[in-house]
């Protein structure tokens, strides 16, 4: 399983190379999934929600009045997310980032627009953790997103939108951009909270001396799990860090403290993986201690045995020498009363390590 995983990152690692700067090497494994460009463009007194059919009806949003949330899913159609650059007028080395899923959570600056590059975590159907590559471009107006499938956690943010519900109409695409990162940061608690039941249900099992021969392999996943949610959320806390102390022409003085409370959720979520790590830590001691103790409790009972029998094997070996004279095997009650020492010598060391409590 570990080489056809290190042949997997080697593979994806031998796509980039050689390539020139900038080329668009899709290195995700949702090449099926289909090409959609979803436009919200909306002002504070309406919105207007399309799906767009011709790539290239995504330059006319680009310079109007009204902000313009453009979501692209389908990160495989690279000749389409570089027509895209070329209208949004997007730095090769960007796109390149767009598409290359394995890229670390970061933020580079332009003079014209911020490109963030985050994961978006969440649980699929058969309670695994999914890690999807969430690229955004802010814009004067405009705020670009770039995702692999359709699956996001964005869903409430389109609801408001729609409605009209909070202040994200009533104000520019820095606010947007904002709604998008805290709706994804929001949904690292649910995998948290998620975490913390898997690792507290392990423990309880653990402490009550039930465990079950394959426990040690979920402890072993919740510790991949807790990895790869903690190599997805640090990053992040830099990205926060440096929009709120930066002076970017497209972040207003405004919405930095919608920027803090990010940094502070973010801070929270942070401590909670750090704790749940040491808890794993903990369970794979406990569990190392659980089988050790049940190694113990086995070889008290064979231990407990051999000490039964060793004086009774004695005797038995003592009259079993053959030797001529030994004037007990002349007696013609011998034979019952060996056996009736060796019955009270039986009972007298169970009494004895019963009363110990050895047994």
């Amino acid at each position: 399983m570990i080489k056809k995983r290190a042949k997997k990152r080697t593979q994806e690692y031998k796509k980039h190379v050689g390539q020139v700067p900038g080329t668009l090497v899709y290195t995700g494994k949702k090449s099926d999934k289909e090409f959609q460009v979803e436009c919200f463009d909306y002002t504070k007194e309406s919105a207007e929600e399309t799906i767009l059919l011709n790539i290239e009806e995504a330059a006319s949003y680009k310079e109007t009045d009204s902000v313009t949330w453009i979501n692209i899913d389908g990160l495989k159609h690279t000749k389409k997310i570089e027509s895209i650059g070329k209208q949004y007028d997007l730095h090769p080395l960007v796109l390149e980032d767009i598409v290359n899923t394995s890229q670390r959570p970061k933020i580079d600056e332009y003079e014209d627009y911020l490109f963030v590059v985050l994961k978006m975590l969440y649980y699929d159907k058969d309670e695994k953790i999914v890690v999807e590559q969430v690229s955004i471009v802010l814009g004067k107006n405009y705020v670009l997103t770039f995702q692999e499938s359709e699956d996001d956690v964005f869903s409430i943010i389109r609801e408001r939108i729609r409605l009209g519900n909070g202040r994200i109409r009533g104000l520019k695409s820095d606010y947007l951009m904002y709604a998008l990162i805290d709706a994804v940061v929001d949904h690292y608690f649910h995998i948290i909270e998620t975490l913390g039941n898997k690792i507290e249900d392990l423990e309880t099992e653990l402490f009550a001396g039930n465990a079950r021969d394959n426990i040690n392999i979920e402890v072993q996943q919740l510790k991949r799990e807790i990895l790869k949610v903690r190599r997805a959320i640090f990053p992040l806390r830099e990205i926060i860090n440096r929009i709120e102390k930066g002076e970017h022409q497209l972040i207003f003085k405004r919405t930095i403290t919608y920027y803090r409370d990010i940094y502070d959720h973010l801070i929270q979520v942070s401590e909670n993986i750090d704790i749940y790590r040491e808890m794993i830590w903990s369970l794979m001691d406990m569990y190392m201690t659980t089988i050790s103790n049940r190694m113990n409790e086995v070889m008290k009972v064979l231990t407990i045995m051999s000490s039964i029998f060793i004086p009774l094997s004695f005797l038995a070996g003592l009259y079993g020498m053959n030797f001529k004279y030994m004037p007990e095997l002349e007696y013609r009650y011998g034979y019952f009363v060996l056996l009736g020492v060796m019955l009270i010598l039986f009972i007298s060391l169970l009494f004895y390590f019963k009363r110990k409590k050895w047994i």
